[in-house]
């Protein structure tokens, strides 16, 4: 009763391997018709390799198998329960070879030496067409043997199919060595060199993947950093014509003024997010931060010190001027924001603290830590290019952000405006 559950169990593998071979061969042919349709040549190889293509080798057998049927072999049942025993461990051992899991398997390594004792057991005991199995042996673990122990376990094989072949039928032996060593090889060779393309394909479309969505990312963030500052700009303004349009006309057109004019620059910059040019400035930045303040009746001071910085360190410091500054006016509550500026030869360092509310929060200087999408998002960016974001309650109460990125001096970045003076609305 076992052997039939073990006989139940391999038909179950078979089945299971065409009906996945059938709908590999389906995808396949409908990937080739798009393709075809849309006037392009298709870059699919094809269906990935199964057990299938390696079953026809079988035919080699076919001469045992006759010498069985004329009644030239002796002990016939022995000899067709040989034959029935390699086939079987043959047709496990390829089907189980295009999975890596099952290849490396023990299962499998050990139906591969079952197999090489069966191989010798008939080729000693029938020679002639017997001795075929070696090479059949030869592409059974050729399929299945990669790696560094490739060459030493063909060279083995091919010496003991030698050795056999040589105590049986003399000068033959050189003939079904070559056809092992040949099968051997040649087979882990092909197999090998299929599994990398499909794998670099693979890893070709999943960097494609990366690539889209990190570029959806960006976009996201500069979105979010855009209009959530700029919509914030544009509400404070505009309260600030409503308060003054009763007593001070012209003041007030000097708010709608400047909605205008932020109006026209978020236009300007969304269109550069979208073409990814976006490029920020510390400067200008600042000089947005306290135009933006001074709107919502919060008391700026601005210091900023150190050499000229690069142009991506400026940009990332710009971002984070402009996020928490935009927190500073929705959320806080501040009557005074101080942003400082400091550089060393090595770093530079940036705080940004009011007097607000603040958050109950402990400090974070880990970037994945940081409040909110906007600053876990220019956490991530520091990150990246080698600074650090934190943020929480300042020591004096209110809120406080830090960041800190190298400071990347360049030779014209010295020819630069001074740096701004403190100041204080």
């Amino acid at each position: 009763m076992r052997w039939m559950r073990k006989a139940s169990c391999r038909l179950d593998a078979w089945r299971l391997a065409r009906v996945q071979w059938k709908e590999d061969m389906a995808r396949f042919k409908s990937d080739q018709a798009a393709a075809r349709k849309a006037g392009k040549v298709p870059e699919n190889p094809g269906p990935p390799p199964t057990g299938f293509a390696l079953l026809p080798w079988l035919l080699m057998g076919m001469g045992a198998f006759s010498n069985i049927f004329q009644g030239e072999t002796p002990n016939p049942l022995i000899g067709g329960l040989g034959l029935l025993t390699f086939n079987s461990l043959y047709i496990y051992v390829v089907f189980r070879a295009f999975v890596k899991e099952k290849r490396e398997a023990a299962s499998t390594r050990l139906a591969l030496v079952l197999m090489a004792a069966v191989t010798c057991a008939l080729a000693i005991g029938y020679g002639g067409s017997w001795l075929l199995f070696f090479p059949l042996l030869g592409l059974a673990t050729g399929a299945t043997v990669r790696g560094p122990w490739l060459g030493k376990t063909g060279l083995a094989l091919t010496a003991l199919a030698g050795v056999v072949s040589a105590v049986r039928d003399g000068w033959d032996a050189i003939n079904i060595a070559y056809g092992t060593f040949l099968s051997t090889m040649v087979t882990a060779a092909i197999l090998s060199l299929s599994e990398a393309v499909r794998e670099l394909r693979a890893a070709r479309e999943e960097l494609a993947r990366q690539a889209v969505e990190k570029e959806r990312l960006r976009f996201s963030r500069d979105l979010h950093d855009l209009l959530g500052h700029t919509l914030s700009v544009i509400v404070v303004k505009s309260e600030a014509a409503r308060r003054l349009a009763h007593r001070d006309l012209d003041a007030a057109l000097t708010q709608v003024s400047d909605i205008e004019s932020v109006g026209r620059q978020a236009l300007t910059e969304i269109r550069e997010a979208v073409t990814g040019y976006r490029e920020g400035s510390l400067a200008t930045e600042l000089d947005r931060a306290r135009s933006a303040l001074e709107a919502a009746g919060i008391e700026t001071v601005v210091r900023q010190s150190g050499p000229p910085l690069a142009a991506q360190t400026a940009a990332l410091l710009g971002w984070v001027v402009r996020e928490a500054v935009t927190n500073a006016i929705r959320h806080s509550g501040a009557r005074r924001c101080e942003i400082t500026v400091t550089g060393t030869g090595e770093r530079v360092r940036l705080t940004v603290a009011d007097d607000g509310r603040g958050v109950s929060a402990e400090p974070s200087p880990s970037p994945d830590s940081v409040g909110g999408t906007g600053l876990k998002g220019l956490g991530e960016r520091l990150a990246a290019a080698g600074g650090s974001l934190g943020s929480g309650p300042g020591p004096r109460g209110g809120f406080l952000v830090t960041a800190e990125l190298p400071i990347e001096t360049s030779e014209l970045m010295h020819e630069s405006a001074p740096p701004l003076p403190e100041t204080a609305a």
